[in-house]
């Protein structure tokens, strides 16, 4: 029965909206917990995406912050950052508009931009990696 318990506390909490709750920190081993406990079709969806990020930026910083993983430039602030919702992953680029094409989903500041991976989405692989690449060389948002 202990073992139970212990197993069923040691799983992440996922939030409203169905974002996992992890805790924060620096590095690979966050961000990788954070994809674990993505729901359902989620985390291979995110494997995908953090093995496109790092294939294109191999020297890319990682950090879970506010229960989202983000990718960027040690000491040069955040490019990129992912989150979940019920029906589908938020990529956002934090200096999207500045992007080519720009990424299509809008915000509320003028700067950012999203892109939304639904579960039976096909990711443009060669977009996506040309996003990643173009916003690993803008200045980082500072969080």
């Amino acid at each position: 029965m202990a073992d139970r318990t212990s197993a069923k506390a040691a799983e992440p909490k996922l939030l409203s909206g169905g974002n996992p709750q992890i805790a924060k920190g620096e590095g690979d081993g966050p961000v990788q917990a954070y994809i674990a406990a993505m729901p359902g079709w989620k985390s291979e969806v995110g494997r995908r995406l953090d093995a496109l990020i790092m294939r294109a930026v191999p020297d890319a910083h990682k950090a879970v912050k506010w229960n989202s993983p983000l990718y960027g430039k040690k000491g040069d602030g955040w490019f990129l950052g992912i989150h979940c919702f019920n029906k589908y992953i938020k990529v956002a680029f934090f200096r999207g508009a500045a992007l080519r094409p720009v990424p299509p989903g809008e915000s509320k500041t003028a700067e950012t931009r999203y892109f939304h991976i639904h579960e039976r989405d096909e990711i443009d692989e060669a977009q996506f990696t040309s996003w990643v690449k173009q916003a690993s060389v803008l200045p980082g948002e500072k969080m």
